[in-house]
């Protein structure tokens, strides 16, 4: 069910990612199905920059994960409900086989509805459910590794929607006084939540003015599912001296499958068999002929 990709040696860097992404996409649908609940509209608009990020940006060895992330960039999911991209990235990354994402939210399975580190699941530094927690998290781990003399990164992905916690500003604070800028975060910026629109449910006017404000260097990437544009945000973000940066990804919710994109009714429902079948053709066609 969850088939191994191959990739050609010829293959650019973002023929490679879009592929990957791709494979990726059809593993949250399938998951999501199988499980009959989940979160797939989020998944699908993150997979990109899950990609860049795993399969190109983070310094990173699956042989030789370990909690403390010692030696090694870190990835912490603070949206932890978008836990299907996070599981489907890892498999593909070498973490665990991807046989295993068949049991998402199973009676004892490693791969629980939110991330679990008491499963021992390789990859997780650290459980996610409560919304707002991934950036303090993630701005301790790069302090430390401050104190430490590391050079590596700390990544963070968060939602738009999450971005309406307070304890979100409180990090954003601390990041930018301890001068973070070792700090990588990312915003799925998608418009939608849970109960329908950002805008309409708890507006949070323009993030990039916010985050400006609170001392973090600021890119925003207008289009979310462009390899080239995330690739370069990365880039500039680690460039970037005496401030934690902040990018800003406008994406689309449930991107990649005609039916669920553009809307929050999507944000926690699991298609039908028929439904996951469509969606797969659809992203059978992205595969590409290479």
């Amino acid at each position: 069910m969850f088939e191994t990709i191959l990739i050609p040696n010829n293959m650019s860097t973002v023929q490679e990612l879009t592929r990957t992404a791709s494979q990726i996409r059809r593993d949250i649908v399938r998951m999501v199905c199988e499980a009959k609940s989940g979160h797939p509209g989020g998944s699908l608009s993150s997979t990109d920059v899950m990609t860049a990020l795993y399969f190109h940006v983070m310094k990173q060895d699956p042989a030789k994960w370990t909690r403390d992330g010692k030696g090694a960039d870190v990835f912490i999911l603070s949206a932890g409900h978008l836990a299907p991209v996070y599981y489907a990235t890892l498999s593909r990354a070498g973490y665990f086989p991807p046989a295993e994402l068949g049991t998402l939210r199973k009676f004892g399975t490693r791969l629980q509805g939110h991330p679990c580190v008491e499963t021992g699941l390789p990859g997780i530094f650290q459980p996610s459910g409560s919304l707002g927690q991934g950036l303090s998290v993630a701005a301790g781990f790069a302090l430390g590794k401050k104190m430490d003399g590391e050079k590596n990164y700390v990544f963070t992905l968060m939602g738009d929607g999450e971005s309406e916690e307070g304890q979100i500003w409180e990090a954003a604070i601390f990041a930018a006084h301890h001068k973070l800028d070792n700090l990588i975060a990312f915003t799925d910026w998608n418009g939608q939540q849970i109960d329908g629109a950002v805008e309409n449910v708890a507006g949070l006017g323009d993030l990039a003015d916010k985050w400006s404000a609170f001392g973090w260097n600021v890119i925003v990437v207008e289009d979310g599912h462009d390899f080239e544009k995330i690739l370069a945000a990365f880039d500039i973000a680690k460039a970037s001296e005496g401030k934690p940066s902040m990018i800003l990804l406008k994406t689309e919710m449930g991107h990649g499958v005609d039916f669920m994109a553009g809307t929050h009714k999507w944000h926690g429902k699991a298609p039908s068999e028929e439904q996951r079948d469509a969606a797969l053709a659809q992203l059978e066609e992205t595969l590409g002929d290479y």
